[in-house]
């Protein structure tokens, strides 16, 4: 699995955290140096089931900045897939991708469930 994380990011810590301490192998990337591709994104998509608005960072500068708050609605998904792949920090973090499901941002009791459903917490 590979988890995608902005290293300085309070959230992305303790998740990497909670990763380590349930023995869960993965292979660490920084958002904001290995973006994820237009490409991979599609993927993300397809493998998540989720809409595409799910994977902006809401909260963040960037999207603040850029206005996508009254810009979303109105742009494309191909539109909004070039946005994400061109700023990563626009990104919701951490993303944890596995062949068969993609985890966006840390809910402690999301991944105890997707990811140590043998462990009785």
């Amino acid at each position: 699995m590979q988890f995608i994380e902005y290293p300085k990011c309070s959230t992305c810590k303790r998740a990497k955290k909670w990763l380590i301490e349930n023995k869960i192998n993965f292979i660490d990337r920084d958002i904001t140096t290995e973006t994820p591709t237009k490409e991979e994104l599609k993927n993300y998509l397809k493998t998540s089931g989720y809409p595409i608005k799910k994977f902006f960072n809401t909260s963040g500068n960037l999207y603040k900045q850029f206005s996508l708050k009254d810009r979303l609605e109105t742009m494309s998904d191909d539109e909004k897939l070039d946005l994400l792949s061109k700023h990563g920090m626009l990104i919701k973090r951490p993303l944890l991708v596995s062949n068969s499901f993609i985890l966006i941002g840390f809910k402690e009791k999301e991944w105890n469930e997707r990811l140590c459903q043998n462990n009785m917490k």
